[in-house]
């Protein structure tokens, strides 16, 4: 079995099934996302199928989470197990109500917005964890950071949601494993690999696919990173 760890999506379907064509996972292989699946780009509804299709789990990134705490089904706990019971109907819901954080937006049909939130509620909590081959430590997904020194399942919400800073310190600067952390949010122009004596100890999957940068997935099992580039630039930096 292998892992595949996907960076932020943000509403790009084009690219995330380009993406997904060149990994050609397998029945037994298993597809995480780094959350921020949907808002800013132009096609929800296809990421949204997209994942029903491949299977692919994601844990919650901030988009999310804004939508969640406030329709009033988000956890409060990292690992979820405080989860609701699942709801499938609601009151009328207009597009606003589905905004993203700081309102970003959500370019979906009406029509689809109740389905869209039934979905959110298959998240994986805040972070996803898995072992890796040959005793290698632990691998964690999150989707902007850590507080170094402090394991995911102890955590707090918005510490897994935002990357931690310390003046000019950003978490993944401290931080020294021997768990390798997979994160989103951050964006950089490829894959960022963080390393302690050799090591990888982090590795940063945002390359700016809404941007018009790329997509990309890595393979904690293989440290092997894919990356597929935007069709066009569908959102302003």
């Amino acid at each position: 079995m292998t892992t595949w760890v996907i960076g932020d999506v943000h509403g790009c379907a084009r690219e995330l099934e380009a993406l997904l064509a060149v990994l050609a996972a397998g029945p037994d292989d298993r597809l995480l996302s780094v959350g921020d699946l949907f808002h800013r780009g132009p096609d929800p509804g296809g990421v949204m199928d997209l994942c029903r299709d491949h299977g692919i789990d994601f844990v919650l990134g901030n988009h999310e989470a804004a939508v969640l705490r406030r329709t009033r089904l988000a956890p409060e706990r990292a690992d979820a197990s405080d989860r609701l019971p699942l709801r499938t109907s609601f009151p009328p819901l207009a597009v606003d109500d589905l905004k993203g954080d700081g309102g970003r937006p959500l370019l979906l049909a009406r029509e689809r917005l109740e389905d869209f939130l039934v979905f959110l509620q298959s998240h994986a909590g805040f972070f996803a964890t898995g072992a890796r081959s040959d005793g290698r430590a632990d691998f964690w997904v999150v989707h902007g950071g850590i507080r170094p020194g402090t394991a995911p399942d102890v955590s707090q919400p918005d510490e897994l949601l935002y990357p931690l800073r310390t003046k000019s310190t950003l978490w993944y600067d401290v931080h020294a494993g021997p768990e390798l952390v997979v994160f989103g949010h951050l964006r950089f122009s490829e894959a960022h690999r963080v390393e302690r004596d050799g090591t990888l100890v982090a590795i940063g999957l945002d390359t700016g696919c809404v941007y018009g940068g790329s997509l990309t997935a890595f393979s904690p099992d293989e440290e092997r990173v894919v990356s597929v580039p935007a069709f066009s630039s569908y959102a302003k930096s």
